[in-house]
């Protein structure tokens, strides 16, 4: 367990998770336990429908809280307002990056657990993240990803105030 990497999070990122299992430990599993409680009362349960789909269900969402649990424990939260070299790209930054074709793109760099590329957060250890940390304005990075070498160059670094 020593030699695992940090498990670095965001407050927002931690709150999302915490409040995910906030509402499948409090609100849901109680619920789907009735709901298994009251078809399992109901008699035959090996054709009853909403016991063997209730099982499962629960199952999953004890997986989905273990899982939840896991990341809380070992989260690292670091606030990226509390960065103190805001001249370079480091864990929680914004950054605005130009491709060679001059294609802008921004994103942040986050936990692993709260990485999303659709709205633009990507995770820490990932090679475009790995490649911009330490990266200031004007510096370009080349990047090596599974479909070649891209290189971008630093537009802006923000960090949240």
């Amino acid at each position: 367990m020593a030699d695992r990497p940090p498990r670095f999070i965001t407050p927002n990122g931690f709150a999302r998770v915490r409040a995910e299992y906030e509402e499948l430990f409090g609100i849901e599993r109680p619920k789907l336990v009735e709901t298994i409680s009251w078809a399992a009362a109901n008699g035959d349960r090996s054709e009853n429908g909403d016991y063997i789909y209730g099982r499962k269900r629960l199952r999953e969402l004890d997986r989905r809280i273990s899982h939840l649990s896991r990341i809380m424990k070992a989260a690292k939260v670091v606030d990226p307002a509390a960065q103190a070299a805001r001249d370079q790209v480091r864990f929680g930054a914004t950054v605005e990056l130009a491709d060679q074709d001059d294609q802008r793109r921004t994103l942040t760099i986050v936990g692993d657990d709260e990485a999303d590329a659709a709205a633009g957060r990507i995770g820490w250890s990932a090679p475009l993240s790995r490649a911009l940390i330490g990266a200031k304005v004007g510096d370009e990075r080349i990047v090596h990803l599974p479909a070649g070498e891209k290189s971008y160059e630093v537009i802006e670094i923000r960090y949240p105030v």
